[in-house]
């Protein structure tokens, strides 16, 4: 039953800096939001450049900042702009903060940086903290290793943020399957704010046509695809020595792989019939629903996705800039949710068995624990239970 949620607003900050799993997520929830209740609405802040490309809901709308990317050592650059990075990080700031003035919202959620890229979401944060608006910090299962967490947020001073200035700190998986947190030597400070979703199931556009009469196929994606081309190629050249292999396979090769690479990969697998590929979708979701199975990266949406709908995958993890994937795969496989290709294994000799064996693999859901997609369901929960408190107190 859908409730009605008159005029509230909901402010989303993702920052954007390397590849697609922010906005996707941010998009996720934003759509379920104003899907479930009739009259809110939701305003993305995001530096993807390619965020007009995806489909919104009626009452999700987006206000798009200057780009801003992280470099293979972790240091950052502008986008589009040829400009100083402070340059484009005032910008930024400043359209942050005068965006949440206008736009005025009954609650701010923030993904994953405490306080947001280079500390742009720090004075936005202040004010609205200051106004009553409840004020959270999402974060995915996993952020990365847990002492490079630490020394992180304790260069960031992320610490004393999420304390003085976030009501709710939410983890967007289920407590038992990783604790994103573990890394910091103090957290009993933050453990009351501390919210364990479940992941955020996903499901298929609405609109979504039957897939009958295609050919089966089996899905391969790197995510954003920026540095997903060494992992294409293996599995390229992995499926093509697969012994016995009679389904067809979809590369989809992510909005940000170097055009260079992207053309190379068209023209070899354009000799193959069995071999199709696209740039990018942004509507995912449907391919996915018709693959008989994945091999991909272990990016957060991409991991919720396999399970949602519940697709027999081998996971071969980015492992830098962050070893997030590769803690997400690891523990996944040891719960038998998925298969993974370890990093020191990253050859056909062993990628070839885990291809030949997708087909008969087991799905997700032969080991799918209660709960763990309850993720959505209990975000949109707590999100009503916020604005109705804000509303008694205003």
């Amino acid at each position: 039953m859908r409730t009605r949620l008159d005029d509230r607003r909901v402010l989303i900050y993702s920052h954007d800096s390397f590849g697609l799993g922010h906005l996707r997520r941010c998009r996720a929830i934003a759509n379920e939001l104003v899907g479930r209740y009739k009259g809110i609405s939701v305003l993305i802040l995001s530096g993807s450049p390619v965020i007009g490309n995806f489909e919104f809901r009626a009452r999700v709308d987006f206000v798009r900042i200057p780009g801003i990317i992280k470099l293979k050592d972790g240091s950052y650059t502008s986008l589009g702009l040829h400009i100083d990075l402070d340059q484009t990080l005032a910008i930024r700031e400043s359209i942050i903060r005068h965006t949440a003035e206008a736009f005025d919202p009954d609650l701010f959620l923030v993904d994953k940086e405490p306080l947001g890229l280079e500390g742009e979401v720090r004075d936005t944060l202040a004010m609205l903290h200051g106004r009553g608006v409840p004020t959270i910090l999402g974060e995915r299962d996993v952020i990365d290793d847990p002492a490079v967490l630490a020394r992180e947020w304790e260069h960031k001073k992320a610490i004393p943020a999420l304390e003085d200035l976030y009501e709710e700190i939410w983890v967007y998986g289920p407590e038992w399957f990783y604790n994103p947190l573990s890394g910091l030597s103090d957290t009993a400070s933050l453990a009351r704010k501390l919210v364990y979703t479940g992941f955020l199931q996903r499901g298929a556009p609405e609109d979504v046509q039957s897939a009958g009469g295609a050919r089966p196929y089996i899905l391969v994606t790197p995510g954003g695809g920026k540095d997903g081309d060494e992992m294409v190629d293996l599995v390229f050249e992995s499926c093509l020595a697969a012994k016995g292999m009679s389904v067809d396979v979809l590369f989809v090769l992510g909005p940000f792989m170097e055009e260079e690479k992207r053309q190379a990969f068209h023209q070899r697998a354009s000799r193959y019939d069995r071999f199709s590929v696209i740039d990018y979708s942004t509507r995912m979701e449907e391919l996915i629903a018709g693959s008989l199975g994945m091999v991909c990266m272990g990016g957060y949406n991409t991991f919720c996705e396999v399970l949602s709908f519940d697709k027999p995958a081998v996971i071969i993890p980015r492992v830098e800039p962050r070893k997030e994937q590769l803690i997400r795969a690891r523990r996944a496989a040891e719960l038998g949710l998925v298969r993974m290709l370890e990093p020191d294994r990253f050859d056909s000799d062993h990628l070839v068995p885990l291809i030949e064996e997708l087909p008969q693999q087991l799905p997700p859901s032969t080991h799918l624990r209660s709960g763990m997609l309850d993720g959505m369901d209990k975000v949109c929960r707590r999100v009503v239970q916020l604005l109705d408190q804000r509303a008694r107190a205003a």
